[in-house]
């Protein structure tokens, strides 16, 4: 699996969350995601894909026990340094397609912001739902190929092929949903505050005014293991 997040890229992308806008759009990805994952404290939960550790931090903090990997070294090496010590949280430099857990290990399986830069999606999938306990969910959240920042995102790629989008894959609904139909339980979507507004317009009332009339840029959905 190629790695697409390292040095200054690894240290842009983690910094990027501490600006206006992107944190902005962080805590509207956040409330969507785990209202709808709604973490239990004491369970042991997979954040697949964690990159600088973001949402590993704050599955921590609402009391699971997680374990972060990611392939990218210099996303772990981020995360690490980010992670106070007395949060549960074990980081492991992994590749998604072949995971060295036993079956039926996690409690629940969490991947915000990562199946973009993921090759064989399905077999990730089915490797993700293979370490998950019945009765526990799987939540996927990324960004939406049919709203705004999925189009911006997609033009982006195609005019720099030096773009880390390039290296992307967009899905939206429909496409996450085909991962398995049958186990498909709930999916959702926030951010319908289109890119390249002023600063000021990504506010909590925009984005509930525009809910009704704008596709969602990013997508979130979930599945429970029989």
């Amino acid at each position: 699996m190629t790695i697409i997040f390292k040095d200054e890229i690894a240290k842009n992308y983690d910094e990027w969350y501490s600006t206006e806008i992107g944190s902005f759009i962080d805590m509207v990805e956040t409330q969507a995601a785990l209202a709808l994952f709604t973490p239990q404290a004491g369970t042991k939960i997979l954040d697949a894909g964690c990159g600088t550790g973001n949402f590993s931090i704050k599955l921590s903090q609402s009391g699971c026990i997680v374990t972060g990997i990611d392939i990218s070294p210099d996303m772990l090496n981020i995360a690490r340094s980010k992670t106070r010590d007395e949060l549960s949280i074990e980081y492991l430099e992994m590749d998604l397609r072949k995971l060295d857990f036993p079956d039926e290990f996690f409690d629940g399986v969490f991947s915000m912001a990562a199946f973009e830069f993921i090759e064989e999606a399905e077999k990730v999938y089915q490797e993700l739902y293979r370490i998950l306990k019945p009765g526990g969910k799987l939540l996927i959240g990324t960004i939406n190929k049919d709203g705004s920042w999925g189009k911006l995102y997609q033009k982006i790629a195609q005019e720099d092929q030096n773009s880390v989008f390039s290296h992307a894959v967009f899905y939206n609904i429909d496409d996450l949903s085909q991962l398995n139909l049958r186990d498909l339980t709930a999916s959702t979507g926030c951010l319908f505050i289109p890119p390249g507004l002023e600063v000021s317009n990504y506010t909590r009332e925009k984005e509930t005014d525009l809910a009704d009339s704008e596709i969602p840029g990013f997508i979130i959905t979930m599945w429970k293991k029989p």
